[in-house]
């Protein structure tokens, strides 16, 4: 089906109707993201929309403009354009016969993302959204910047996007494949290096961040995040601060759906979609908005695995949000490496308070076993022990629990602290350690030292002059078992998640305090349903897939890489006949002494074909640094059959304002 746009652009879409939506309307439920319904989503979608159109919806999903069958081109990403096109896609839902006027908007990353940036808008048919693995702040919280350090997967999810957004429409539904092909490959912009350009917490980022004015925000919000994902900390900002109804549903998950999700346990996402667009959409008095408004699944203490499939703990389901049932409790880093009780309760650091000097000096490539920004699935892409880099770190260390201990929020952490270095950053961990001295990662932040005053108009350090810098540490639910012990582990190296600064530098702290979000205990509070979805897609494996990772060391060099091969093989659509394959490959390496040595190659493959037809693209994309600028090279070729029809060369430099 194609949604004509008033410029004239026709964005592809496919639906899922209920039998006698054209003699009884249903609302609609949008999906509207640039993956491609054709082949990219569509082993997911087959599983969901049909389940909820069995429901009494009209499920529609959406290539946007400029991707799977869409016309148009592609810019960036969540631009002016992007939200006009979805508000003039919910103007035309409401107005099809077969649908009742009433329109709700769901999606994971992209998708949730731009439902939140939809529902900011306002559009008038729009009256619910589920936005699942998403964002409030596009600089703060997304995955480009954090706590205003550059994050190594602005490059990796800039050369995701150059092979993504590659592909040809299907030729089955297009005869002007080719051209509008061709047309893409031509416009298809190298994003990587205009997000790191974007130091501050400027216009661009403002642009498609709902926390600029929550009062905007007034359709009724269903949030669902991941506790292994790193966009967890998006359900606590709608819940505490949309003016409309808001709820959040957080599961140990790692950046997928939450009825496919692992670790387990995995919910029924599905019906609690349903449940939650019949009373938004269909206006059932369901009690829907009775809910409790934060229900979170609290890990239980267990051995580090970085492809852990199930985690152990109990659902706690908090009525209101900030619970009553948390209280703070201030931690005090002591000169003996110990986190004490409190003395004060003061939450911030006084002219009298205890001074230590601990100095912050570590290698450049500690990090490795941090895991992925959103981890997708069970090939180690999750935290691994932290015990390695809890060795190369400065810790603080409670006394062994001789009771469990519940964290339920955000940490503080307040430190008083120098730097040698113009540019730094800090990096605090909140580890799990058990009594054999393994270490699992409940919770991380970082902080710019750029940064520490303001996000909109950060200034470098004064070496050696002593500042107080305050951040908050990721939310968390988690129960520390008797006999663990709370570790605070600090770093200025944090290898390949965050870009290294342009010098080894070295932080000096002489104080701190950490601010825990204590529950009172609880026990299973909430019973989610079981996992329901419709029958899988109809496929046929053509080649299997494979994925390796792995840390090498160069005895010669003395470099330190992470290498990551994830080949997914190829596989054909029963349904349509195409076949499409994926392979990728990774590589991120640094010198444990020198920051400059960090360097980032990404190489994307993506395969269609059909009969005699077939077509290839191939992106690489490297990132390198020098004292003043950060480069980033790409080069994007395409082929049809065996010959090539596109070759471009990108090369890009980015001056090192505050990174």
């Amino acid at each position: 089906m194609g949604i004509v746009m008033a410029d004239g652009c026709r964005l592809s879409a496919r639906v899922w109707l209920p039998a006698d939506a054209g003699t009884h309307p249903v609302p609609a439920v949008l999906e509207y993201i640039p993956y491609r319904k054709r082949d990219g989503t569509l082993p997911r979608d087959e599983m969901m929309h049909p389940y909820v159109a069995g429901h009494g919806y009209a499920c529609v999903r959406v290539d946007m403009r400029g991707n799977g069958d869409s016309d148009g081109l592609m810019t960036d990403e969540y631009t002016e354009q992007e939200l006009s096109d979805a508000c003039e896609v919910i103007a035309w839902l409401a107005a099809q016969p077969w649908c009742s006027g009433t329109v709700g908007m769901m999606g994971k990353s992209w998708g949730g993302f731009n439902c939140l940036q939809t529902a900011f808008l306002q559009p008038p048919a729009l009256k619910a959204v589920i936005s699942v693995c998403s964002t409030t702040d596009r600089f703060a919280d997304d995955i480009h910047w954090k706590g205003g350090c550059l994050l190594g997967e602005n490059f990796g999810w800039g050369a995701v996007m150059l092979s993504y957004s590659s592909r040809p429409p299907d030729p089955a539904l297009r005869d002007d494949w080719r051209e509008v092909w061709l047309n893409r490959l031509e416009a298809e912009p190298w994003l990587a290096p205009r997000w790191a350009a974007h130091q501050a917490r400027d216009a661009y980022w403002k642009h498609g961040s709902v926390c600029e004015d929550y009062g905007r925000m007034t359709v009724p919000v269903l949030s669902f995040s991941g506790w292994a994902d790193n966009y967890m900390n998006t359900s606590d900002a709608l819940v505490r601060n949309c003016a409309g109804p808001a709820q959040a549903i957080i599961g140990p998950w790692v950046h997928q759906y939450p009825h496919t999700a692992v670790p387990g346990p995995q919910v029924g996402f599905l019906q609690l979609a349903v449940r939650w667009w019949d009373r938004w959409l269909k206006g059932i008095d369901n009690g829907a908005e009775d809910d409790p408004a934060y229900r979170a699944y609290m890990i239980h203490s267990a051995p580090p695995d970085a492809s852990a499939k199930h985690r152990a703990g109990h659902w706690v389901a908090e009525a209101e949000w900030p619970s009553p049932r948390v209280r703070r409790e201030v931690l005090h880093l002591a000169a003996d490496g110990g986190l004490s009780a409190p003395r004060t309760p003061r939450g911030y650091l006084s002219q009298d308070e205890s001074r230590f000097r601990a100095v912050i000096a570590t290698p450049q490539h500690l990090g490795m076993y941090t895991g992925e920004f959103f981890p997708m699935g069970l090939n180690a892409e999750m935290p691994g022990d932290q015990a390695g880099d809890d060795a190369l770190s400065v810790c603080f260390d409670g006394a062994p629990l001789e009771a469990p201990l519940d964290l339920l929020g955000a940490a503080r952490l307040v430190l008083r602290l120098s730097s040698d270095k113009p540019l730094g950053f800090v990096v605090a961990r909140l580890n799990d350690v058990a009594p054999d001295g393994s270490s699992v990662r409940i919770a991380h932040g970082m902080v710019n030292l750029c940064h520490r005053d303001s996000r909109e108009a950060p200034q470098p350090m004064m070496p050696g002059a002593e500042v107080e810098v305050a951040f908050d540490i990721d939310q968390m639910a988690y129960r520390l078992a008797p006999g663990h012990r709370l570790r605070l582990a600090l770093s200025n190296s944090y290898w390949p998640f965050v870009w290294p600064s342009p010098e080894a530098g070295a932080l000096t702290v002489t104080a701190g305090r950490l601010n825990l979000p204590v529950h009172q205990g609880s026990e299973g509070e909430w019973q989610p349903p079981q996992p329901e979805m419709a029958p899988a897609w109809k496929h046929k494996v053509l080649r299997p897939g494979k994925t390796t990772r792995r840390i090498e060391t160069d005895l010669i060099s003395g470099k330190v890489a992470l290498l990551i091969n994830d080949d997914l093989g190829d596989a054909e659509n029963l349904s349509h006949g195409l076949i499409t394959g994926e392979t990728m490959s990774e590589l991120w390496e640094v010198h444990p002494d020198d920051p400059l040595a960090a360097r980032a190659v990404h190489i994307w493959e993506q395969r269609l074909s059909r009969g005699d037809w077939s077509v290839r693209t191939r992106a690489e994309a490297e990132m390198t640094g020098t004292a003043t600028h950060l480069r980033m090279t790409a080069r994007l070729t395409a082929w049809e059959g065996e010959r090539v029809v596109f070759d471009r060369n990108f090369d890009d430099e980015v001056s090192r304002l505050f990174v």
